[in-house]
C-alpha cells in the first residue's frame, strides 16, 4: 500500500493565521493541494485575497483580521464554521519580530506588540478553537509555529522574541495535556532560518552570511520545507503525537 503523507486530510476545514507570509502562503498551497478547505486569515485583505487566488481546489476562503483583537476570535471561528460546517485544524503561523541591535535597546513597546502578537493571541484563538472542537466531539488538530529561539534563546536584540517563542512551547505542551481526553492533539513547528523576509528583516549580508554558516545543511530553509511538518501533523499518521515541537533547522537546533 502506498504510504499518503495527506492521509485524512481531503475534506478537512483549516484555519490558517498568517497565510500571506512566507511560511503561510506555502502552507496554505499544501493543505489546498491535498484537498482540504482552508480560511486564509492574515492582516489584510488584498494580501489573504492573493493568496487564495494561487490555490486549488476548494471552496476557500481569504478573512482579514487582526489578532491582537481577541474579543474578535469567537467571530472569526464562527465564520470559519459557517463557510465550511465545521473546523478540524487550526494551524498558526501569524507573527511579529522586532530585530534589534541590542537586547538593550528593546523597548517595553516592542515586548508588548510580539507578546500580544505571538503568544497571547495563539492562546486566546487556541481555545477558541478548542471550545468549539469540543463541542463538535470529533477531535481536531491545533499546531503552534514557535522558533528554533525558544531553545537557543535568542540573539541580541531578538532575545524578547525568543522567550515568547519559548512561551509557545510551554503553551503547547499544556494545552496537549488538557485537551487530550477530547482528542484534540496539540503540537508546535520550530523553524531555523526559513528564508523569508522575516528572517531577512533587520540583517544585512554579513549578518545572514553568519547565520547560513551556522546551519550544517549549509542554507536557510525554502518556506516551503515547513509545509511538510505540518501536513504530517494534521493527517491521519500523527493521531498519536501531542505535546511535541518538531524541530525544522537544518540541523542548526539539535536536541
Amino acid at each position: 500500500m502506498a504510504f499518503d503523507l495527506s492521509a485524512g486530510l481531503k475534506g478537512k476545514a483549516v484555519l490558517l493565521t498568517g497565510a500571506a507570509g512566507g511560511i503561510g502562503r506555502e502552507i496554505a498551497l499544501a493543505f489546498a493541494g491535498v484537498g482540504a478547505r482552508v480560511a486564509v486569515v492574515d492582516v489584510a485583505q488584498a494580501q489573504a485575497d492573493a493568496v487564495t487566488a494561487e490555490m486549488e481546489g476548494g471552496p476557500h476562503v481569504a478573512i482579514a483580521h487582526d489578532l491582537r483583537r481577541v474579543a474578535e476570535h469567537t467571530a472569526l471561528v464562527d465564520r470559519v464554521v459557517n463557510q465550511f460546517g465545521k473546523l478540524d485544524v487550526l494551524v498558526q503561523t501569524a507573527a511579529v519580530l522586532i530585530r534589534r541591535h541590542s537586547v538593550f535597546d528593546v523597548s517595553e513597546a516592542d515586548w508588548d506588540t510580539q507578546h500580544d502578537v505571538n503568544l497571547k493571541a495563539s492562546f486566546f484563538l487556541a481555545q477558541t478553537a478548542a471550545r468549539l472542537m469540543v463541542r463538535m466531539g470529533k477531535g481536531g488538530r491545533i499546531i503552534n509555529f514557535t522558533s528554533q529561539g525558544w531553545q537557543s534563546g535568542g540573539f541580541g536584540g531578538s532575545v524578547a522574541y525568543a522567550a515568547i517563542k519559548g512561551g509557545i512551547v510551554s503553551m503547547t505542551r499544556g494545552l496537549a495535556r488538557s485537551l487530550a481526553k477530547d482528542k484534540i492533539t496539540v503540537n508546535a513547528v520550530s523553524p531555523g532560518a526559513a528564508d523569508t523576509a522575516m528572517m531577512r528583516s533587520g540583517m544585512d549580508d554579513a549578518a545572514l552570511a553568519a547565520t547560513v554558516a551556522q546551519i550544517p545543511l549549509g542554507y536557510m530553509a525554502r518556506p516551503s520545507q515547513l509545509a511538510g511538518a505540518v501536513l504530517f501533523l494534521a493527517s491521519d499518521h500523527a493521531d498519536y503525537v501531542t505535546g511535541a515541537t518538531i524541530n525544522v533547522s537544518g540541523g542548526w537546533l539539535m536536541y
